[in-house]
């Protein structure tokens, strides 16, 4: 017997909407996302990203338009949706009075993982976790990556085809960050849709798609390559001088230039096209040396901030 693999995205959404009473959360957004790929969801805070998540999750009911999880339909079919994927937040619940094996056969529970395969699954999730010898250890007595680790682990211990992570690295040190993303690039390359909300620019470089949410709306959506040939409101200039701080409050507010960003000991110049003349003018004339000013690439980070601005706007 042949098994024909499913057409449908892992995620369906079409002018989905969201409102509480007189704030409208989520406004008529649009997207799919592919089976297997690594999806990021960016915004500020209070931009829709965790409403949009929660409806997507079955946690919340839209006010409006279409949603497809799995091929499951997010109004009829929630429960069943709670069942097929995986769900981790900044504030997903272990329990601390119990060890690491414990917390990973409770979840197995949950989510009806069956006994004479819980076992097997239990010891693989340690050893992708690296929490070899730990399995004894409360969870109030791991430190937050190690929690994070296992967090992780406890929110795909039934192997689900889909994981929703929304906002999962807020707060944890950099390496712990690096080992994260580490174990969900390889639940990825194993084809895991992974989507997921974050403030790092850095994780959603490599993610295989973008997607912007500033007050509700979908600003864009592209690769991060595509965002950053393309996006970019102006013109991006590097400058080294000899006082950056002072730099920034000199051309903050400059006819011509929307953006002021100190990296390290230069900063970014986001402007009109042609705009270094006028840059170099404005601190040279306040006595601010100029070692250079030339074009640069953007990051993710100088498209972001020039997306979110020129909305603002």
């Amino acid at each position: 017997m042949t098994i024909t693999a499913p057409t449908h995205p892992a995620i369906h959404v079409q002018e989905l909407t969201k409102r509480f009473d007189a704030l409208l959360a989520v406004d008529h957004i649009s997207f799919d996302v592919a089976r297997g790929e690594v999806f990021a969801f960016l915004g500020p805070n209070g931009s829709g990203k965790s409403t949009t998540i929660r409806m997507l999750c079955g946690i919340l009911e839209p006010t409006s338009g279409v949603g497809q999880v799995l091929g499951l339909d997010i109004y009829s079919q929630s429960e069943e949706i709670k069942q097929r994927i995986g769900y981790m937040s900044q504030s997903f619940s272990l329990y601390e009075d119990l060890t690491v094996r414990e917390n990973l056969e409770f979840y197995g529970g949950i989510y009806e993982v069956a006994r004479s395969r819980l076992s097997r699954r239990v010891t693989d999730l340690v050893a992708m976790a690296g929490l070899t010898g730990r399995e004894k250890q409360l969870a109030a007595h791991l430190s937050g990556g190690w929690k994070q680790r296992l967090a992780l682990s406890c929110a795909i211990v039934h192997e689900p085809p889909l994981l929703f992570l929304d906002e999962p690295t807020a707060g944890v040190d950099p390496v712990s960050r690096r080992n994260f993303w580490t174990m969900i690039y390889g639940l990825a390359h194993k084809g895991v849709t992974i989507f997921a909300t974050t403030h790092y620019l850095d994780e959603a470089e490599h993610a295989n798609r973008v997607a912007m949410i500033h007050d509700g709306v979908l600003a864009a959506l592209a690769t991060p390559a595509d965002f950053k040939a393309h996006f970019l409101h102006g013109e991006l200039l590097g400058v080294e001088c000899s006082d950056p701080l002072s730099a920034v409050d000199l051309l903050q507010g400059l006819p011509g230039v929307s953006e002021v960003t100190v990296y390290g000991s230069s900063i970014h110049v986001l402007g009109q096209h042609g705009i270094d003349p006028t840059v170099r003018a404005a601190l040279t004339n306040a006595g601010v040396r100029v070692d250079g000013i030339h074009p640069i690439p953007p990051t993710l980070e100088d498209v972001f901030i020039s997306l979110m601005g020129h909305k603002a706007e």
